[in-house]
Order: C-alpha cells, then structure tokens, then sequence
C-alpha cells in the first residue's frame, strides 16, 4: 500500500493506494503526521483495506499531491553520505555521519514549483531517500532497534544554494538550504515492511537530460546506522524526516549547469515514486530591503560536503 495526502495546498486530505485503486482514508484519520504514526496508524489502515470498509477517493486522477507527511517538527539531513559523491566533492568518506538542519516549512509536495531564491546563482538538485519516523527515538541501544522507530519511507529533495551554503554561511549550511519549496517530498509514504531500503535506485534528471543515477547499497551509513547514531544526539519524534543524503551527479561537481527558471527537475527512486518540479522564479515581497550578495564559488569546490 502507498499512502498520500491530497488536495489543494493546505487543505490536503489522507489517502491510501492499493493495487491501482485510491481509498479516502477520513474515516481513519484526519492526517497523516505524527500522531496517527505513533498510535499505529499503517496497522489501522491495513484492517481498513483488509475488511473492504474504505470509501473510493472522489476525483482521485485529478487530485494534486502534496507531501505525504504533514508538516514534520524536523527535517534532519546527512551529508556526504555516498562513497561516489565523496569522490567528486574531493573529500575523504566522513568517519561520523555529518548532520544539518532545514526549516520544517521548506516541505513542499512533489509536484509543485519551486522558486529560484533571489540573487541565486547555484541552485543545486540532490534526489535523496526520506525515513519517517514512526516511534520517538532516544538513546537507541543499538542500529538493531532502529527500524523500530521507523514508519516508511518517501522519495526527497534536498535542493540546495551552493553560494549561500559556502560562502555566506559563516560556517554552517542553512542559509543555502532552506530557502521556501527546498524540500519536495513524496508522493507517497510506503511502510518500511514493504521497502527494501538497502537496494533502491535513485535516479534524477533536468530537462529530460540524466543526471543522477546510484543505489542506496552505496550508502557509507545505512538507515539502521543513521537512526540509531542520531538517537545518541537528538530526540527523533513521530513525524520527523530524515533525509539520508544524495549520491554523486549534482552541479556541484562542475559537471552539469546550476538550475534556472523555466528547467524540470525530475527525480525517482524505485518502489516509492517520481517528482517533478518546475523552476520559477523568485518575486521578492513588497517592501523587502536588499540583500547581501553572496561572494561566487568555483563550480567545484571540495570544501563541500553535501
């Protein structure tokens, strides 16, 4: 089964998807967010479809996506997470997982536009594979445990400004990662018992053009490791999204043009769906000052990590 929420923005409703047909889940629950993961909500929905009580999802084909989580308290990312990527970042395979932040309000549905940010030069894509926790996660004993505390799992972007990220960030990478729309996720959540995550492709294109293409069984740190190392630092809520890190392929590597206005960005990851954003540009809002520009970064810079 694959769940999603649809609707207009902000008014997004639980679905369900199960061999080709979708099911209104309203009568199980009113979202899917970290409430109804904690209460064993996947398990609720099961006996739902098992018992053939849930009503067809009205206009299903013309419903837009939106992410299939709502909106998470966190959006914790990894960097450096692929030995490919390592490599064309020109840095050594951390021996720690490196971890960052993005603002919960850059998640944004799968399909819909995102702005190039003002002043933007480096707008950067990074398909990624998302876990959603299901369980709160503190102290975890060992990685064993880990996938206990995990719901499922959803295709994620993690877009990126590469100038405001290395050279305005005063040493962290926030200002070039969480500009509004930078976190694309789903279209669907998939429970974690249906998903193989340690042998999934993950592929990303720009205007129909390749870009990149790689399986998580290149990961440096699998999910299990991830979960339960972040355990160790931070409190993983019901909810929360993970973002696990992106393998090699991006603008950043000097190979391929930054994003512009007018491209399509598509990204994939076998068993959990495709996205597909369109580039627009930014309209800064009335009465907003000016802003610092950033100083430029060579298209290949090796103090990159992410």
């Amino acid at each position: 089964m694959r769940l999603a929420r649809r609707g207009p923005g902000g008014a997004e409703h639980p679905a369900v998807e199960q061999d080709g047909r979708w099911f209104d889940l309203s009568a199980v629950t009113t979202d899917i967010d970290g409430a109804f993961l904690e209460r064993g909500g996947l398990a609720e929905v099961r006996a739902a479809l098992a018992s053939g009580g849930l009503p067809a999802l009205a206009e299903a084909e013309s419903l837009r996506f939106g992410a299939p989580i709502a909106r998470p308290s966190a959006v914790i990312c990894i960097g450096m997470n692929y030995a490919e990527h390592a490599a064309e970042s020109g840095a050594r395979p951390p021996s720690q997982p490196v971890v960052f932040l993005k603002t919960p309000n850059t998640v944004v549905g799968p399909h819909d536009d995102v702005a190039i940010p003002l002043r933007s030069e480096r707008t950067d894509w990074e398909v990624e594979l998302g876990v959603v926790i299901g369980r709160r996660a503190s102290y975890l004993a060992s990685p064993e445990e880990a996938m206990g505390c995990v719901a499922g799992f959803v295709v994620g972007n993690d877009l990126s400004e590469r100038a405001f990220q290395l050279e305005v960030s005063g040493g962290q990478w926030s200002k070039g990662k969480c500009a509004p729309g930078f976190s694309p996720v789903g279209p669907y959540l998939v429970p974690a018992d249906e998903v193989d995550h340690g042998h999934l492709r993950l592929r990303s294109w720009v205007n129909g053009e390749p870009r990149q293409d790689s399986s998580t069984a290149d990961m440096i740190f699998g999910v299990e490791h991830l979960v339960w190392d972040l355990s160790q630092y931070l409190t993983l809520e019901p909810g929360d999204l993970v973002l696990t890190g992106t393998p090699q392929g991006v603008a950043l590597s000097g190979r391929f043009p930054y994003l512009r206005a007018g491209d399509v960005v598509e990204i994939e990851i076998e068993g959990l769906g495709r996205q597909r954003q369109r580039m627009v540009p930014a309209v800064a809002p009335a009465g907003a000052g000016p802003q610092a520009e950033p100083r430029p970064i060579p298209p290949h810079d090796a103090r990159s990590t992410q």
